[in-house]
């Protein structure tokens, strides 16, 4: 939880306006502004108190970001950026300029599509057929019953299963790097064979999302996949920067 201060959404090129009747965090919603010193400006509201991650405020700054990124290239900062005041954000500005500078340009006219594949949980029957040993462990499980015999066919299947989405992930990833203008991997997250980061041109954002939705459908027993985009490119942004020292919540 932070209390007062300046909560800072994004850095853009000095000069650009605001989109018309955005809102900010905060309940009502809080006005936005720009402040900062040379070629680059922060997007900044007060902070409201007692913020927290709550899905309305959540929502309210991602819908900001993606408004922005219509205008223009945009450096998001993660939810909850909180400066102690306007002096620090112009001052970290100053600092971080050529920086900010050189990754507005990278970003210029890209948005983040994130790829997510998972083991497909319905396609036993073709699982059982390629794999020579969950197809003997489940004629030992039919012949024996028992818990060993279970157990040990359920860890065959989850291992197959994982290891037919990791391929598969693999393929996409190949098929889609010439796609993107660059790439990053994402945490990892229980369950998920594959999570990759792309930042593709606005203008061809529909055709990249067409080649997974088609790679999805050829290979829908081995993987499935999530889509999520065109997001705010919070992958893309320097790990070095921007050089806010704010707070998160």
């Amino acid at each position: 939880m932070t209390a007062g201060g300046v909560y800072v959404y994004a850095i853009i090129r000095a000069g650009r306006p605001l989109p018309a009747d955005a809102g900010g965090v905060g309940n009502p919603a809080a006005s936005l502004r720009t402040v900062g010193r040379g070629r680059v400006a922060a997007v900044v509201s007060e902070a409201p108190p007692k913020l927290r991650a709550r899905r309305r405020d959540l929502l309210a700054h991602q819908d900001l970001l993606l408004r922005l990124s219509e205008d223009g290239p945009v450096l998001p900062m993660r939810f909850g950026m909180v400066a102690p005041d306007e002096e620090t954000v112009c001052g970290q500005l100053t600092v971080g300029e050529a920086d900010h500078i050189a990754a507005l340009e990278h970003l210029s006219d890209g948005v983040e599509i994130n790829v997510k594949a998972f083991p497909a949980q319905h396609a036993l029957a073709g699982l059982v057929a390629e794999d020579a040993t969950v197809r003997r462990l489940r004629e030992e499980a039919r012949r024996r019953p028992g818990y060993e015999a279970s157990l040990r066919l359920g860890e065959a299947v989850a291992a197959a299963l994982e290891s037919r989405a990791a391929e598969a992930g693999r393929r996409l990833l190949r098929e889609l790097t010439p796609l993107a203008r660059a790439v990053a991997a994402g945490p990892e997250v229980q369950g998920c064979a594959l999570n990759v980061s792309f930042l593709v041109g606005r203008g061809d954002s529909d055709d990249f999302r067409d080649v997974v939705e088609r790679f999805a459908d050829v290979h829908h027993e081995q993987v499935e996949l999530r889509l999520a985009g065109p997001l705010p490119c919070y992958s893309f942004v320097p790990a070095e920067g921007p050089h806010l020292r704010a707070v998160g919540v």
